[in-house]
């Protein structure tokens, strides 16, 4: 379990988990996207909806759940077979396609353990977070610099769309501006297990972005930014296509200046789905049209002023050559997708240790990875101890504000993500507040370190960013 609450964030116990997805074998369904059977979304020809469309929709026996009105979409409900081409007829629609089911994260696929509690003094690092040492992403990207030159994200709004948070956490309930909820029967706070050691995916992303500086555990990128948390998963990590496109136009809503989305999985461009009952069904046309409501969403939060950024996917797949699956929303249209870097044995030599290998698992291509940060390994081949007492592999990993009132470390393309989304809110605070996210992204590229091949490359895209450079060039 986590610490008491007279314990505060001396002696955490840790835990350690890494994501490890797999992608489906081409020419076959994907397990992880399921079209579901009576759930539908309507697509508009244009932006707006039909005159009276919920009246039309229930003469039809359906039940409207939803409104996207921005976007001219809608989330319908019908046990009639025949429903989507029935909806399809009203006029003013240009498709009905069945809302997808998807495994976006696997807590199953996790490498965990826990470990004896940490109760240890940072080094000297001028920071007075007890756990800011073993941070060594913030290293990495230049964050520490940053902040001595006054760029701490404060103005700044930041949208975690994700499972639920542990939204008493010390370490981030401060910086919470608000929570909501789109899974049915699910709050936004992560939901504990009694005796049992539960980490939060959604806690720990968010803690990276914007952990507060308290001096109670760790700290964020951004730890003046403040936080809008919207779970749009299950805290099991699955969850429907249209709760993560309503998150986004929540968060949009809410005033945010930047969205996180560490969460991801692949449509097959072939079309072959699994129904809810494992049957294998053909529809190239769900694949076109998903990816069309997608990009109305991504293209709609970009057009109001909202960066948006996406983990890149743990599959390992190389874009430039296996090109079955198309990963949303790390592909959808003004979507910054973000890969993962990490150390081998840093704990050992954290002054000499390469911070910025390519993570062994992170997706990579060209176009598909915009920049790199991040994200933490499990790659260093024994099981020897750190002078912790915590195995050196473990210390490859990011740590984060993951359990009820403690800290975890992960791995993976979602720890990445929150790094960029960090970075991206002390670029918009150093501008003064609101920002053109085509701004952000230039501002990002033009800092990031170029590595690997000169230029943009499949692992690193532009370049693995920089927070002090960021903002450093910011006037």
């Amino acid at each position: 379990m986590g610490c008491t609450p007279d314990e505060e964030q001396v002696t955490p116990e840790a835990s350690f988990s890494a994501e490890t997805t797999s992608a489906a074998t081409a020419g076959s369904a994907n397990p992880v996207v399921r079209l579901k059977t009576n759930s539908f979304i309507i697509i508009s020809s244009s932006n707006s909806l039909p005159s009276d469309l919920e009246g039309q929709v229930k003469f039809l026996k359906g039940n409207v759940t939803g409104l996207l009105k921005e976007v001219g979409m809608a989330t319908v409900t019908s046990t009639d077979p025949d429903f989507a081409a029935k909806a399809g007829k009203i006029q003013g629609v240009s498709a009905v396609i069945r809302d997808a089911e998807i495994q976006w994260l696997n807590p199953d696929n996790e490498k965990t353990f826990d470990a004896a509690a940490l109760n240890v003094n940072p080094a000297s690092s001028g920071d007075s977070e007890p756990y800011f040492f073993l941070q060594w992403g913030h290293t990495a990207i230049q964050a520490p610099a940053a902040w001595n030159a006054g760029a701490r994200g404060k103005g700044v709004k930041v949208a975690v769309l994700d499972t639920g948070f542990f939204l008493d956490h010390p370490d981030l309930k401060s910086n919470i501006a608000s929570s909501a909820s789109f899974v049915p029967g699910e709050p936004a706070q992560f939901k504990s297990i009694p005796n049992v050691r539960t980490s939060s995916h959604g806690s720990h992303v968010a803690g990276t972005i914007a952990a507060a500086d308290n001096g109670l555990g760790v700290i964020g990128v951004a730890p003046d930014a403040q936080l809008i948390l919207v779970k749009v998963l299950r805290d099991s990590g699955s969850g429907s296509f249209s709760w993560m496109m309503q998150g986004i136009l929540h968060a949009v809503a809410e005033g945010a200046d930047v969205i996180n989305m560490s969460l991801g999985a692949g449509l097959p461009r072939n079309g072959k789905f699994l129904d809810e009952n494992g049957n294998m069904i053909n529809d190239t046309k769900a694949v076109q049209e998903l990816l069309n409501a997608i990009s109305r969403v991504t293209t709609y939060a970009t057009q109001q002023g909202v960066t948006v950024i996406s983990s890149a996917g743990n599959d390992g797949n190389n874009g430039n050559k296996d090109q079955s699956l198309v990963y949303i929303p790390a592909s959808a249209p003004n979507v910054i997708s973000i890969s993962s870097t990490a150390p081998t044995g840093w704990f050992n030599n954290p002054l000499t240790t390469n911070l910025d290998g390519v993570a062994s698992y992170t997706n990579f291509g060209t176009p598909a990875v915009s920049f790199a940060a991040p994200g933490g390994d499990f790659s260093y081949p024994t099981n020897e101890l750190s002078s912790l007492g915590i195995p050196v592999w473990a210390l490859d990993m990011v740590l984060s504000t993951g359990t009820e009132r403690g800290y975890n470390w992960n791995a993976g393309t979602s720890m990445a993500s929150p790094h960029a989304a960090g970075v991206a809110a002390l670029i918009i605070g150093q501008n003064g507040g609101s920002m053109d996210p085509k701004k952000v992204e230039a501002a990002l590229r033009a800092s990031a370190d170029d590595l690997g091949k000169p230029g943009r490359d499949p692992y690193y895209g532009h370049g693995r960013v920089n927070a002090y450079k960021a903002v450093s060039a910011i006037q």
